[in-house]
Order: structure tokens, then sequence, then C-alpha cells
């Protein structure tokens, strides 16, 4: 694992890709805060980071696209399969490679509230934690792009998938409300959502029955419920949606709630890509 953490991490540096990623994320912090910080006058360096978060929404894709999409298309992920550690190690050693690369700048980032701290009255303790909560998003959404760049053999599309998976997931409570607030748009929605999920279990599993009887056990489940009382499901997925959403979990730490709960959440968000990553990479080298 450290043999590929290393390589990875030399590969990020022999390239423009760890210098993109530092540039794009220290210029979306400084820009906004100059705008809270500076321009408005906002003792809250938490406002910059949240402002900053959106602009993962195009650093993510940058960093993660080649992480194994790259490897897929110039079948040297087959030297991966005989060296001498498991799928998990190598999973797990490029993504600290990604991850580490990512919480560089913000090594750099962490000076700016002790700086504002001299010209205001600027909270430590909150502007600190929301940062570790940026932190925390930025790795939860890396193992997202790591698993996006494992199914398939192109960069680019790999970083077009990423790309908008971020937006959805950025814009996904927002637009639940507006469209699926309504107890038949949630009833829709989640019929929708277990396809899909039925889907993704053949693709990673290659078991027609299995993706085909949990997805017709989860319908018939959702079609029971809505008929035995369909109230149920007035406002269910907007609900769903920001439960899931890491974004409203990141605002969280930003309006200055330290729950470990949200903790727990990234970790899990964080393993559970890891680990459909590993069953990806898994499928492919069983073929």
């Amino acid at each position: 694992m450290t043999a590929v953490f290393r390589h990875e991490l030399r590969m990020m540096f022999s390239s423009l890709t760890a210098y993109v990623y530092g540039m794009f994320s220290l210029l979306a912090v400084a820009i906004y805060m100059m705008y809270y910080n500076l321009s408005v006058g906002y003792a809250n360096f938490e406002y910059a980071l949240a402002g900053a978060s959106f602009a993962l929404l195009i650093m993510i894709p940058i960093i993660t696209m080649r992480i194994i999409a790259e490897e897929k298309k110039q079948k040297t992920d087959q030297l991966l399969y005989s060296l001498p550690i498991s799928t998990t190690q190598v999973v797990v050693g490029k993504f600290l490679a990604v991850f580490v690369t990512s919480v560089i700048p913000l090594v750099i980032v962490s000076v700016y509230p002790v700086i504002l701290k001299n010209y205001g009255n600027l909270y430590l303790p909150t502007a600190f934690g929301a940062l570790f909560g940026y932190i925390m998003l930025t790795a939860a959404l890396l193992s997202i792009g790591i698993f996006i760049s494992s199914i398939t053999e192109s960069q680019p599309m790999a970083a077009g998938i990423c790309f908008a998976a971020m937006i959805l997931n950025y814009y996904m409570v927002t637009l639940a409300e507006y469209a699926l607030s309504s107890a038949y748009g949630s009833f829709v929605a989640l019929l929708v959502i277990e396809v899909l999920l039925a889907l993704l279990v053949r693709h990673m599993t290659g078991n027609d029955l299995l993706a085909e009887g949990l997805g017709g056990v989860a319908m018939v489940a959702t079609v029971a419920a809505y008929i035995y009382n369909s109230d149920w499901f007035e406002g269910l997925f907007p609900a769903i949606l920001e439960k899931l959403s890491v974004y409203e979990r990141f605002y969280e730490f930003v309006d200055g709630v330290f729950d470990y709960t949200h903790v727990v959440y990234f970790i899990s968000v964080i393993v559970f890509f890891l680990f459909l990553t590993v069953q990806s990479l898994e499928k492919r080298r069983y073929n």
C-alpha cells in the first residue's frame, strides 16, 4: 500500500494535476475570503469555506479522473493485480495519495483565520471546525470520484460523469424540493432510484437474478406502502436527499454545529465508495 501511495503521489506532483488542484483550491478560498471577510466585513471565516466548497465541483473531477481510468486504458492495472498486496490496499493507497494532495493547500488555508483573528473578532473554534468539515467533505467527494474513475477507461468520460455527480449532490436537495415534494413525486423518484440501484448491483456483481430480486422486492415494498398510506410519501424524497447529501452535513459545520454523527456519516460514505471501487476492480480482475 505504501508503494502505491508513493507512486501515485509522485505521479501527482510530476504532472500538473497537483499544482492545478492546489491553485484552484487556494484561489477559491482567497476569493470568498476577500468578499466575506475583507469586503463585507463578516467575522466568519466559515462563510469563505462554504463558498469555496462550490469549487470542489470542478476540482474533484480534475484530481480523480485519471487515478484508475488511465490505468485501465493503458492496461497497467494488470500490473497492480500482480503486486503482493490486496486490491483493497491498492485502492486505499490511491485514495490516500489524492487525499494528501488535496489537504496540502488546506494547510496553507489554516493560517488564514489566525491572521484574520488579529484584525477582528473571529471565533477560531468555529473556523477550524468548518475547516475540518471541509476536509471531510473533500474526502467524501474524492471517494466518489475514485469510484467513478474505476468504472470507465476514458479520463474525459470519468471527469464528465464525476462533474455531473458533484452537481447533482450540490443541488439535489433544492431540485427535489421544487420538483418532487409531493407524495406522488416522492413515490416515482423512489422507484427510479430502486431501478438504478438494481442496475448498479448488476454491474458490480454480474448477477441478474440478484439484481432483479433486490430491485423487485424494494419496488413491491414501495408500491405496497404507497397504496396503504400515500401520506407517508409527502415530502419524503427531499427529506431523504437532505439526509444523504454530503453538502448538507458540511453546512452544519459551517453553522458552528460539531456533531459526531456527521463525522461518522462522512467516514461511512468514504468506506462505502472505496468498497464499491474495490468490487469494480475485482470484477475486472476476474474477468
